[in-house]
């Protein structure tokens, strides 16, 4: 806020050369009737940000569009007018989901020739349904990672990192020969001893909780895990089925 208690302004003007060269669509003229607008609803200017020359296609190429946005982060106005949506972003995507986070920061947004503003109630409800889009696009952006995680689990390709007994090699797992070992000493060690879990943690190097769930890990079988569901993994399994379901036939008279 200035001295004289009204809000703060930004304008933001664009043009491409080849639209000023084919359309005289200029700067200026821009730049004049969204200081004449601002000033009718009462704000006062803060700053104009002038992209020459540059397209919309890409927001983080338009060196003033991302000074105009760093700033309203940084609260330095109330609002920001535009001549035209397309003077902002041609991509649907970005200008959504840029709106959205004026929205969270509270700063207002006003479209001269498309009527879209923020002031009244209005631009208000146009506001949310701008944002209901951005929700809607981040949704479906979600569901396609997790469709695509799905379908990779059940299709037997391995999520996250290699356990002890593998090694990652081009997004599949193989069998490391020093490692795979280990991992069936331990299993044979637990399930034909009194070991401890405490005690063959130690002789492994590892934490208790650490070798407990080694020898949960059903990755060992040849399975692979996402969101709950378990499929069957592309890898070759370390570790027999009847030693597995031993092993934790006596993991779970521990728990008792």
């Amino acid at each position: 806020m200035t001295s004289s208690n009204k809000p703060l302004a930004a304008i933001y003007v664009r043009v491409s050369t080849q639209e000023q060269a084919q359309q005289g669509f200029s700067l200026n003229a821009q730049q004049e009737a969204l200081e004449n607008y601002s000033k009718a609803l009462g704000y006062e200017l803060f700053k104009i940000y002038r992209d020459e020359g540059k397209s919309a296609k890409d927001i983080k190429h338009r060196p003033e569009m991302v000074n105009l946005l760093e700033d309203a982060e940084k609260k330095k106005f109330s609002a920001i007018f535009i001549y035209k949506l397309d003077r902002f972003s041609r991509s649907l995507k970005d200008l959504i989901l840029t709106i959205d986070k004026l929205k969270e920061l509270g700063v207002d947004f006003i479209s001269l020739q498309d009527k879209i503003e923020t002031t009244s109630a209005s631009g208000k409800l146009m506001f949310h349904i701008i944002s209901a889009f951005a929700e809607f696009e981040r949704n479906i952006i979600g569901d396609r990672t997790k469709f695509g995680m799905e379908r990779k689990a059940k299709e037997g390709g391995f999520i996250t990192k290699a356990p002890k007994g593998y090694k990652l090699v081009n997004k599949k797992l193989i069998i490391d020969e020093k490692g795979s070992k280990e991992v069936k000493e331990s299993f044979e060690e637990f399930l034909n001893s009194n070991i401890s879990l405490t005690q063959l943690a130690k002789n492994c190097n590892m934490t208790t909780a650490g070798i407990k769930k080694l020898l949960k890990n059903t990755t060992y079988l040849g399975k692979v895990k996402f969101a709950g569901i378990e499929s069957q993994g592309e890898h070759n399994p370390l570790i027999p089925k009847d030693l597995f379901d031993k092993v934790q036939e006596r993991l779970s008279k521990f728990k008792k």
